[in-house]
Formats: structure tokens, sequence, C-alpha cells
């Protein structure tokens, strides 16, 4: 299995909606105030090409999304500090590395942007994945950051970049 890393494509679009939702299905995920919810779904591909300082990666397998994750600036996070977005795996690439691949090209994209923290909120039905940010050196907080709209997250973690 070769997997491919790259950038977010237009044409991915709709391939990184139906992977993203499909994982809050699975876990039985709540819909309102988290990602499953937010209206630039559809075009995340124009999200990240007109914010500066962000970027979105894709684990590919030819044509299919495996996985996704992104650096973005959300507003009220502060100065240096970035947030850790729409990181999700399909069922078949858990497990394999590809999770903390993508972590590790967001880490990069966040340094090279000049970003020195990352931030990141969860919930708890992706108690698998917050041990995956544990293990990648995220501390939880006590309240969140910024002004991400996902009133229903209540896990928040930040990481320090060296």
């Amino acid at each position: 299995m070769t997997v491919i890393y790259r950038t977010i494509k237009k044409e991915d679009n709709p391939a990184v909606k139906v992977l993203i939702q499909q994982v809050f299905i699975e876990f039985d995920a709540p819909r309102e105030g988290t990602v499953f919810a937010d209206p630039e779904m559809d075009d995340l591909f124009g999200l990240f090409e007109r914010t500066r300082n962000a970027s979105f990666w894709l684990a590919m397998l030819e044509d299919e999304v495996l996985g996704c994750c992104g650096i973005f600036p959300t507003v009220g996070l502060p100065k240096g500090c970035a947030e850790l977005v729409k990181f999700y795996l399909s069922p078949k690439a858990r497990g394999k590395g590809i999770g903390r691949t993508l972590m590790e090209k967001c880490t990069a994209s966040a340094q090279a942007l000049g970003y020195d923290s990352l931030y990141i909120e969860s919930i708890p039905e992706f108690s698998n994945a917050v041990r995956l940010y544990e293990k990648q050196g995220f501390r939880r907080l006590e309240e969140p950051l910024g002004e991400s709209g996902h009133f229903t997250c209540s896990i928040w973690m930040l990481k320090k970049l060296d």
C-alpha cells in the first residue's frame, strides 16, 4: 500500500466531506456544534486556498482519500498559535501510521508558517484520537482557546512546537 501525502485540490472537496461526516456517523458523534456542521465543509479547498498561513493535507491511496488534517489560523487564538483542524482517518487507514504522518506534515507546515504552538479541540467520542494527540505532545487545557464555533467540543489541547 503506497500512500501519497499531498495538499488538497478542488476536486477532493466531495470525498473529504464524505470522509469527515462518515467518521462522525461511525462514532455516533454529535453533528451540531462540531466540524460536521461547518458551512465551509462543501469547499475546504477554497477555504484553505484563500486563507493565509493555512494548509490542508490529505493521505491518498490512488484516488481514495484515506485521511485529512489541516493547520488554520482560527480567530481568537494567541499570537503564534494555529489550530490543528479536520483531522480524520478512514477505518482502513487507522493503526498504520498514516495519522502520525499527517500530523507530522501539519506540524512541519505550522513551523514553516512561523507558528510556535498548535491547538486542537475534540470530543469524548474520539478518545482514540485524543490518545494520539497526547502521544504527539499535546497537553489538555481547562478551557477552550479561540473562536472555532464548535460549542460541543469539551476537550481542548495545546502543543508547543520545537
